[in-house]
């Protein structure tokens, strides 16, 4: 069963993001309080542990929002859902609209934490239904758009 690890917030773009626990999705905006909530089809970045997991056994020391990612998911694997792809987390509904992002430039995180895997293996969403989503909510795949 895929769940919610942490649900993470930064006040400014491009810095490591604090696991707040539970956070408010608004229709159409992202998390509130977010940097980066608004951001026409990246409203919502998700990025799973066991990506983190990866950068840890190459000596970094990572946690949840330390790549930026709103949303860190364990048991589901991201990159591979097709850009459309609906889920649940907790009660609310998203869709998938970017697999990965381009780095055009190094940003703080790579800096921070020494390496990124937010642009190869994280995704990004619109969020479709308001709604609460917390740590240790269940994640599933409802359907496509």
């Amino acid at each position: 069963m895929a769940t919610v690890i942490a649900v993470c917030t930064s006040k400014n773009k491009g810095e490591r993001k604090t696991n707040v626990e539970r956070a408010k999705a608004l229709t159409g905006l992202g998390l509130e309080g977010d940097a980066h909530a608004g951001f026409q089809h990246r409203q919502i970045s998700l990025l799973a542990m066991e990506s983190i997991e990866k950068m840890r056994q190459q000596g970094l020391d990572v946690k949840p929002g330390d790549f930026a990612e709103n949303i860190t998911t364990e048991g589901i694997e991201l990159p591979v859902l097709p850009i459309g792809t609906r889920l649940r987390i907790g009660p609310v509904e998203v869709e998938v609209s970017q697999i990965g992002k381009e780095c055009h430039n190094r940003c703080a995180i790579y800096y921070q934490a020494g390496d990124c895997v937010m642009p190869k293996e994280g995704i990004f969403v619109i969020v479709l239904s308001d709604g609460e989503i917390a740590v240790g909510d269940r994640i599933e795949v409802i359907g496509h758009a």
